[in-house]
């Protein structure tokens, strides 16, 4: 079996991993965190990435290998 985590990716793969979980963050938590951003005087789109990485590890990588 092959364990990795979000680090041991590709860069690419990093960056597609990153906007979806901004996707992911902003579909469930937008509201709240420009609420936050706003009250706190903090820029969104800088808590939103800050949230987005958090989120990344708590993602379940699923690779499928193929041997050739």
């Amino acid at each position: 079996m092959v364990y990795l985590n979000y680090n041991n990716l590709d860069a690419e793969t990093q960056q597609r991993l990153l906007e979806n979980s901004k996707r992911d963050i902003e579909n469930r938590f937008g509201t709240d965190l420009k609420i936050y951003a706003q009250t706190q005087d903090l820029d969104y789109q800088t808590l939103l990435e800050e949230e987005a990485i958090k989120n990344l590890y708590s993602y379940q990588y699923v690779f499928n290998i193929c041997l050739i």
